[in-house]
């Protein structure tokens, strides 16, 4: 598939996801979202993938909105104030950052976000709903929202307390500075800093570990048991839905196959496929729709 705002390659199971606007740090615009959750829905259909890289080209990973695209704020409209619920349900209200962020969160492959350079605004956001960062002692970050006049966005409100806790997630949001690599690790917001030219060799050594080892199925049904899980009320929801996953995948040809590959000390071959062989009861979870309760903006 060709693409004007990124490129992607897949080789030995991982697709390599490079936002491709060099010229403008790679700054973020409404055919930029659409075009990478086109290709996440290309990886999640298929059985090839194994996990995603997503870095960016040249200098930097994203320098956030790209200001002179039309389409920046897609919720920027004179009547967004409004309390009437059919202004909130028209879909142009929705912010973009938010509609790639779900997506990512409804992904089935794992997601490396490889950190190259300057990643502020959605060039942040973005990547929290992947599920490991690394980073470049390059790499600047900034949650620069309230310095703009603005407040965060792409679901951002929900995954960052979640990722750093809520005081650190404040701080960040509250000052709007911009910060260096070794604090975001300091911060629990990456797992590790490399230099340049380490970066990618170690993000394409996370993902085959992954990809070598592990059974597709399982991956995708882990991802999303973690992820839920996150804004479950109490564990007994964790609890039900373990307990329908390991009967699940106990029958399974994978689970065979993986005590048969450890007995005989063989790399596994796991035989089932997430397009074919996902359980009968996922999902296990009825997907909000995008609509807004009467009143003042509340979600229903």
């Amino acid at each position: 598939m060709t693409y004007q705002t990124l490129k992607t390659e897949t080789a030995d199971g991982i697709m390599l996801l490079t936002l491709n606007r060099p010229d403008r740090l790679n700054a973020f615009t409404l055919l930029m979202m659409q075009e990478m959750i086109a290709a996440l829905d290309v990886a999640d259909a298929d059985d090839a993938v194994r996990a995603i890289i997503v870095t960016g080209a040249g200098r930097g990973f994203c320098a956030g909105v790209d200001l002179d695209d039309p389409d920046a704020f897609t919720s920027a409209r004179p009547d967004i104030t409004s309390t009437d619920p059919a202004v909130w349900n028209d879909p142009t209200n929705r912010d973009m950052g938010g509609v790639l962020a779900l997506r990512l969160f409804n992904c089935l492959k794992p997601v490396i976000a490889a950190v190259n350079g300057p990643a502020v605004g959605i060039g942040m956001t973005m990547q929290l709903p992947m599920d490991l960062r690394i980073t470049s002692t390059k790499a600047r970050f900034g949650f620069v929202f309230a310095r703009r006049g603005i407040v965060p966005e792409a679901a951002s409100s929900w995954f960052l307390p979640r990722l750093v806790g809520m005081s650190q997630a404040l701080e960040w949001c509250y000052s709007g500075r911009v910060f260096g690599a070794d604090e975001a690790l300091a911060g629990g917001l990456v797992r590790s800093v490399h230099e340049p030219e380490d970066l990618l060799a170690e993000a394409y050594r996370i993902a085959h570990e992954i990809a070598d080892n592990t059974a597709p199925v399982s991956i995708a049904l882990t991802r999303q048991m973690m992820w839920r899980m996150a804004g479950a009320a109490h564990p007994m929801q964790a609890h039900q839905i373990d307990s329908r996953g390991i009967a699940a995948r106990g029958g399974s040809g994978d689970a065979a196959e993986g005590v048969a590959s450890f007995m005989e000390k063989r790399a596994p071959a796991f035989p089932d496929k997430v397009s074919t062989d996902m359980p009968g009861y996922f999902p296990w979870w009825d997907e909000p729709e995008w609509e807004m309760a009467r009143g003042r903006g509340a979600t229903t």
